[in-house]
């Protein structure tokens, strides 16, 4: 599992606080924005509705008109006159004169600008506001028919019209009506209202019908318009968009739009607004918002990454240091410059302080011990000395009392040789080769002693010169005389071999005297790891140790049987520092060997 440092966890952790309340400003901010688009929505459809209603009611009152004006008494008068001339008599012109004047009033009673027209089919005249003239019948059933009816005059411009038949199952056959009466209007007056209607908001209504077209207000998007109709797909008659509001997009930009259906005209009346402008003050807060925990984020990280700067890193190079401490390393030092904050500088000085402290006390626990091991390495050596000179004079003393006089020539010159060796010995390790020297005055000594004692040395030439500290084989050899050989009439064989391999050497000392049985063997193994006891011998615990206070733990004695069923004792020591040469050597042998290789081949 991946280890987090403490920036990555706050930076998570500021995150994971930031993601709730931007999941919650967002959730807020659409509910908002539903809520706005909704209540847009509804009040553009209700002033789409009441512009509507307003539209409609005057298109309303104007397709009255024609019913009011049938049953007006100069009206119905003027059904009954029939021409029997080209020329109207003065009475026919009073009565077209005072009709005219109320067209007029009938006209300018509304703010829309509009058109009145009596049909005499009788007389095949049209009278007008301004004029009184024939009319063509066969155009006349042509456009009259139920309802407004809408032509297009031009582009953007239509005329509407509505008709009215005295007879009112005349309208499939108007030459035989009494009277027809026509109201016109055209759609400037509605582009006069829809000006109105834009001027007041934000909006951009128009009106489209499917079959004719658009009526725009006088500053519309006629482009945008049609692309929105496009878009929208509206049919006459189509209920489902009658009312209600939609989104659709046109060259990548949403626009809001509402419409209404006209029951008196059917046409649509459709406004819309780009989303952007409804939304932009809600896009503005939310960039805002955004900007804003952006920031947050970035000054959060910032004050994350100080805290990891001047608190974690300084905390890890501290732990990092203590784990050198553990691991012996004390030379380990923390700066204190540039390392988090003061309280850092005053644990990274004290850090020091302490590491120098331990350091300069285990360097004099350290010579200390070197003092120790050197004194006891004396001590050691010391015993020896009493020992064989005990055991050399008691011999002296049996062989004069013997009259022996060459045995204590011998012995004599011997020991003098022997006190001559140890006398001059302040070194703590001298070359293998003077040991095996006064090893062979000791044997010289025995073998006066005994007659049957044989010794067999065999040493090989790299071993000569390897250094032990001196009177570790003397010992060895003095143990199996005396309790191997001395102790069985039949024993009286000696011998020395060594082995050396890499800088770790080996030395067997046999002997085919008595021996010692496994047990014991391992009961004497033991004691020469501890503390000596009064009742054992001090030679081979005492090379033991020197031994091992020289090379190791793992140098030392190591006791068994030997193949004669004698004793044997191994003394076996590695010497590090010629290995590491030994070593070295070899590996230059083998690179010269390599090198003449390649360039022969």
């Amino acid at each position: 599992m991946p280890k987090y440092n403490l920036f990555s966890k706050i930076v998570v952790l500021i995150v994971v606080m930031l993601l709730p309340i931007i999941g919650l400003y967002f959730y807020s901010n659409k509910t908002s924005t539903d809520v706005l688009r909704s209540e847009l929505s509804k009040s553009t459809e209700n002033q789409l509705v009441f512009f509507q209603n307003q539209v409609d009611t005057n298109v309303e009152i104007l397709s009255l008109w024609p019913n009011l004006l049938i049953q007006d008494p100069d009206i119905a008068s003027f059904q009954e006159i029939f021409l029997t001339s080209e020329y109207f008599n003065l009475n026919t012109i009073s009565l077209v004169k005072r009709i005219q004047t109320k067209l007029a009033i009938q006209e300018s009673s509304s703010n829309w600008r509009s058109s009145l027209y009596i049909y005499s089919p009788t007389l095949h005249r049209v009278v007008s506001v301004n004029d009184a003239k024939t009319y063509d019948e066969a155009d006349l059933k042509k456009r009259i028919k139920w309802g407004w009816q809408v032509k297009k005059v031009e582009e953007g411009s239509f005329q509407f019209s509505w008709f009215t038949a005295s007879s009112y199952s005349k309208y499939t056959d108007p030459a035989n009506a009494n009277t027809i009466i026509e109201v016109r209007f055209d759609s400037n007056n509605i582009q006069d209202m829809l000006d109105k209607f834009k001027s007041s908001g934000s909006s951009d209504p128009f009106y489209y019908n499917s079959q004719l077209g658009l009526i725009y207000n006088r500053t519309s998007d006629q482009q945008l318009a049609q692309q929105l109709v496009n878009q929208l797909q509206l049919q006459d008659g189509d209920s489902d968009g009658s009312l209600g509001s939609h989104t659709v997009e046109v060259n990548g930009q949403d626009y809001l739009v509402n419409m209404a259906l006209s029951e008196s005209t059917g046409w649509y009346l459709i406004d819309y607004t780009p989303l952007a402008d409804i939304l932009k003050p809600i896009n503005e807060s939310n960039r805002l918002f955004y900007f804003s925990v952006s920031c947050l984020l970035l000054m959060s990280c910032l004050a994350a990454y100080l805290l990891y700067g001047q608190v974690q890193v300084p905390v890890k190079k501290l732990i990092v240091s203590f784990h050198k401490l553990r691991s012996g390393d004390y030379s380990v030092r923390l700066d204190t410059k540039g390392n988090g904050a003061s309280e850092f500088k005053f644990l990274f000085t004290r850090f020091n302080l302490m590491v120098t402290q331990i350091q300069e006390l285990f360097e004099k626990v350290y010579v200390e011990q070197i003092r120790v091991r050197e004194a006891k390495l004396k001590q050691l050596q010391s015993q020896i000395n009493p020992h064989f000179f005990y055991n050399c004079f008691s011999f002296i003393s049996s062989m004069a009392k013997l009259q022996d006089y060459r045995a204590v020539v011998a012995m004599s010159q011997n020991l003098a040789a022997y006190y001559r060796y140890t006398t001059r010995q302040e070194r703590d390790v001298v070359p293998f080769v003077e040991e095996l020297d006064f090893v062979n005055h000791y044997l010289d000594i025995q073998k006066l002693r005994m007659k049957r004692l044989e010794v067999s040395i065999q040493i090989p030439d790299d071993m000569l010169d390897a250094e032990i500290p001196p009177l570790v084989l003397q010992p060895l050899v003095e143990n199996a005389v005396i309790h191997g050989i001395e102790s069985s009439a039949e024993a009286g064989r000696i011998t020395i071999t060594g082995e050396s391999s890499g800088g770790s050497y080996r030395l067997i000392v046999e002997d085919d005297g008595v021996g010692m049985d496994a047990e014991s063997i391992l009961v004497l193994q033991y004691k020469l790891s501890k503390p000596m006891e009064e009742e054992m011998g001090c030679g081979l615990w005492n090379v033991h140790q020197r031994m091992q206070l020289q090379f190791g733990d793992s140098a030392g004695l190591t006791l068994g049987t030997s193949a004669s069923g004698g004793f044997k004792i191994v003394l076996h020591w590695t010497d590090s520092a010629r290995a590491a040469l030994i070593e070295a050597d070899t590996n230059q042998r083998d690179e010269l060997s390599s090198g003449r290789g390649q360039h022969h081949d």
